[in-house]
């Protein structure tokens, strides 16, 4: 065994801990944290398939942004508040185990179907640097691009839409 493949597989595994450490804890601040190490273990990943480009991504959007988003979302809503809410919903747990078995389902269907051949490495994203991955967004994947950034658009503005507090008292005419 290499010692490449060692790092891989402890790496792994810490990904995946992780990644079960945020469905099945409790508490919503540790699920938080093992987000924060299962997106950190996944630009170690990025790193070692030599996508400097997309580990920095990670690290900055995902582990910088959205984690501490999430956690000031925890801290602003207070996380009583959030265990009581999952307290009414007992389906979940059922809807979970339903689409992870679709998702089993559809990888097996994938990896038993993936006899199509491989790309030349010269039309491949060569190891996320930056200028490929640019040229490749803004020539052959722009309108799947632009659809992200209209849905990106949607959302915020749902999330506008539903944090907007109702005016309540009388109406002041001007």
């Amino acid at each position: 065994m290499t010692p490449a493949l060692l790092f891989f597989i402890v790496i792994g595994a810490v990904c995946l801990a992780a990644a079960v450490g945020v469905v099945s804890s409790r508490a919503p601040i540790h699920s938080a944290i093992f987000l924060l190490t299962n997106f950190a273990s996944l630009a170690v990943l990025y790193i070692t398939l030599d996508a400097q480009f997309l580990a920095a991504a990670q690290i900055i959007i995902y582990a910088g942004g959205i984690v501490i988003l999430i956690l000031f979302v925890i801290m602003l809503i207070g996380s009583e508040q959030i265990e009581t809410m999952a307290d009414h919903r007992a389906w979940t747990p059922f809807v979970g185990v339903l689409l992870g078995i679709i998702l089993i389902a559809s990888m097996i269907y994938a990896i038993a179907g993936a006899n199509t051949p491989v790309p030349a490495a010269s039309t491949l994203v060569q190891g996320g640097i930056p200028e490929t991955l640019g040229v490749e967004l803004f020539t052959r994947y722009i309108l799947p691009f632009e659809l992200a950034a209209v849905l990106l658009l949607v959302a915020l503005l749902g999330a506008l839409l539903v944090a907007r507090q109702p005016k309540t008292g009388p109406k002041h005419e001007a």
